[in-house]
C-alpha cells in the first residue's frame, strides 16, 4: 500500500465552475506557468508516484457552486490515473480543500468524522470549536479550523482497517501585516493559533490510539522544529505536539531527523522564492506520521524532491514536472498492509 500527501499550489485555478479542466496557454496562478503546463506536470507527478491514495492539500474548491470532488475525478480521468475516486470532508471557505484521491480497487474509504455532543469523552468535531487558554490569562479562547482536517475510515484490499487524517494547519506567515511591530504581533498570534490547532488534532490522535486503532496523519503542517524565532516563546513546534503530547507517540523519520539535527543538512519538502532576498528557501513542511503498530508493517518513506532524490534528479521530465506543478513536493509512504 502506498500513501501520499501532496500540496498542489493553486490546483483550484485549473478548473471552471463546472469542474472542467483548463488545458490552454493562459497563465495559471503559478508564476510564468500556463494552465496546460501545470496540469500536465501534476498529472505526470501523480502518475510517477503511483500511490493507492493521495491526500491532496489545497485541493479544488467546493464553494460558490463549485464541486471539488467532480474536479478531482475529472482530472484523474483526463490523465488516466487509477486514483479515480475523491472524497472531501467538511467544506471550508479558503478555496483550498483537503481531499483524498484514491484507487477504489486498492482501498475503500469514507469520510468518518468523530466527536460531537453525543461523544463528550472525545475531542470536539473538527467543524466545531475547541476551548483552550492560549495566552495563560485564565480565560478560555475558542479555536476553529479554517481548514478542518479530513477524517477517513479506510480498509485495504487485504482487509486491513486503519484511520487516516489529512491536515493543513494554519500558516504562521504574517500575511497582510506591515511594519515590524504589526508583523511580530500577527506572527505570534498565528503561531499561537497553529499550536492550538495542533493540540486539538493531537487530542483526536489520542482518541484513536486509546481505541487501539492504526493511524496515519498526513499533510502540510506548516511547521517544523526550528523554523522560526517565535517557536522559543512556546517551547515546541506543532510537529512536536503531534508526535507526542499526552499519549502514545507517532513517528515520521524526517521529523525525527529534524528534531535531532537543528543545524546541518535536513530533509525538505517545499521550495519558495523569496522576492526580497532573490533566493529560494527550502523547508520541511509535509509529513506522514504513523502509529507504533504500523512501524511493524515495513514502512518506507520517500520525499519526491527534484534535487535531493536521485531518481527524480536523474529523470529530467519528472524533475521539471515537480518544479512546474507546485511549490511543495509529494511525500509517499509504503506499508505492507
Amino acid at each position: 500500500m502506498r500513501l501520499a500527501t501532496y500540496n498542489v499550489e493553486w490546483f483550484d485555478a485549473l478548473f471552471d465552475d463546472r469542474g472542467r479542466l483548463y488545458m490552454d496557454d493562459a497563465w495559471s496562478a503559478r508564476y510564468k506557468v500556463t494552465r496546460a503546463q501545470q496540469a500536465e506536470a501534476i498529472g505526470m507527478v501523480l502518475t510517477a508516484i503511483d500511490a493507492d491514495a493521495v491526500m491532496v492539500i489545497e485541493a479544488p474548491d467546493s464553494h460558490r457552486g463549485r464541486d471539488g470532488v467532480k474536479a478531482l475525478e475529472t482530472f484523474a480521468a483526463a490523465f488516466n490515473l487509477r486514483t479515480s475516486k475523491a472524497i472531501i470532508g467538511f467544506i471550508n471557505n479558503t478555496q483550498q480543500e483537503i481531499a483524498l484521491l484514491y484507487d477504489p480497487d486498492a482501498i475503500s474509504a469514507r469520510h468518518d468524522p468523530i466527536g460531537g455532543p453525543e461523544r463528550p469523552d472525545l475531542a470536539p468535531r473538527f467543524d466545531s470549536e475547541f476551548s483552550i487558554d492560549l495566552d495563560i490569562d485564565a480565560a478560555q479562547d475558542r479555536v476553529t479550523f479554517s481548514k478542518p482536517p479530513l477524517e477517513i475510515a479506510a480498509r485495504t484490499a487485504r482487509g486491513k482497517e486503519f484511520r487516516l487524517i489529512g491536515a493543513h494547519l494554519k500558516s504562521k506567515a504574517p500575511h497582510g501585516a506591515t511594519g515590524h511591530d504589526a508583523i511580530m504581533r500577527l506572527s505570534i498570534a498565528n503561531r499561537r493559533k497553529q499550536l492550538a490547532q495542533a493540540i486539538w488534532l493531537r487530542a483526536r490522535i489520542n482518541d484513536h490510539l486509546r481505541a487501539g486503532e492504526s493511524l496515519v496523519v498526513m499533510g502540510d503542517l506548516n511547521d517544523g522544529p526550528g523554523l522560526d524565532e517565535y517557536e522559543n516563546l512556546f517551547g515546541r513546534s506543532s510537529v512536536e505536539i503531534l508526535l507526542k503530547d499526552g499519549g502514545a507517540p507517532l513517528y515520521d523519520p524526517h521529523a525525527a531527523l529534524a528534531l535531532q539535527r537543528r543545524l546541518g543538512a535536513q530533509p525538505t519538502t517545499a521550495r519558495f522564492y523569496l522576492n526580497g532576498e532573490r533566493r529560494y528557501l527550502q523547508a520541511l513542511l509535509d509529513y506522514i506520521l504513523i502509529s507504533a503498530d504500523l512501524r511493524e508493517a515495513a514502512p518506507d518513506w520517500r520525499i519526491w524532491h527534484p534535487f535531493d532524490d536521485p531518481v527524480c534528479w536523474n529523470t529530467p521530465e519528472l524533475r521539471q514536472a515537480l518544479l512546474t506543478a507546485s511549490d511543495h513536493f509529494p511525500v509517499t509512504l509504503d506499508l505492507d498492509i
